[in-house]
């Protein structure tokens, strides 16, 4: 993460007073992908709405004219390199991604660390709540759309035949957590650091937007609820502040606001 992550110029963090206990931290993380794994799984049986909605869903996507998710994918088949890609990025990059993002912020950005945890944990309960209420089978088994399950039959795949999945709920497509928690961890690394090329993070959101609806794992609208949100939680819990002082010549550092407060009422 250095060339994206670090500024030309020295940056620092809130000393190690901000960062939380790593026992605690790990089985709080560890607990909240927990959660979400079994809430997921006591979200299933819901297989005839799941598909009745599916269709209300591609509706409306036409409806409102937005692209269809068979152009994505038209382009991922034109080579069986590419859609392989494709899979292993669905299946692999993930959860890796997310937790390498949490471990830097907690080495690096310990303040930043308790906010991205906070909100990554606000966007997961609330994605808890829609496979009970609406319940929604993926594209890739929507007949009718064109599309076709690239996992299955181009592999590798993360899921085997629904009826006897008993490690996740596939009918639990709204809202992509693949594509929330890839935003996050790009808003997250923009956020806490300074460095020009930081924006480029963004491309990791985008390719995971084009890899969730080219394999037919994800519809538009997934992505679209997950941001919405994501959007709610940033709204209610706020990064912390971080202001920029100097130290000798030409010299940057960033550190706490209430530090910098604290110094000037000596």
């Amino acid at each position: 993460m250095t060339a994206l992550t670090e500024p030309a110029e020295a940056e620092t963090e809130p000393d190690a007073a901000a960062r939380p206990g790593l026992i605690r931290e790990f089985l709080l993380v560890a607990g909240l992908f927990l959660v979400y794994k079994l809430g997921r799984q006591l979200a299933t049986g819901h297989t005839l709405r799941a598909f009745h909605n599916a269709h209300r869903v591609w509706g409306l996507e036409r409806s409102l004219r937005l692209p269809r998710e068979t152009a994505v994918q038209s382009a991922l088949l034109h080579g069986d390199t590419l859609v392989h890609v494709a899979n292993t990025y669905y299946a692999t990059v993930h959860f890796p991604a997310t937790l390498a993002f949490l471990v830097w912020l907690y080495l690096r950005r310990p303040a930043h660390y308790v906010w991205a945890r906070r909100v990554l944990a606000a966007v997961t309960a609330a994605a808890l709540v829609l496979p009970f209420t609406f319940p929604l089978a993926p594209p890739r088994m929507l007949a009718g759309t064109g599309l076709v399950d690239t996992a299955r039959i181009y592999g590798p795949s993360v899921y085997g035949p629904p009826a006897h999945d008993h490690l996740s709920n596939q009918f639990a497509a709204m809202p992509s957590l693949h594509f929330g928690w890839a935003l996050m961890v790009a808003i997250g690394l923009i956020t806490a650091t300074r460095s020009r090329l930081r924006w480029l993070w963004l491309l990791h959101p985008l390719l995971t937007l084009l890899v969730i609806v080219g394999t037919a794992n994800h519809y538009w609208l997934d992505a679209l609820a997950a941001t919405a949100m994501l959007g709610i939680a940033l709204a209610l819990l706020r990064p912390p502040h971080r202001t920029i002082t100097q130290v000798g010549r030409g010299a940057g550092r960033i550190v706490p606001r209430q530090r910098v407060l604290a110094g000037a009422a000596r």
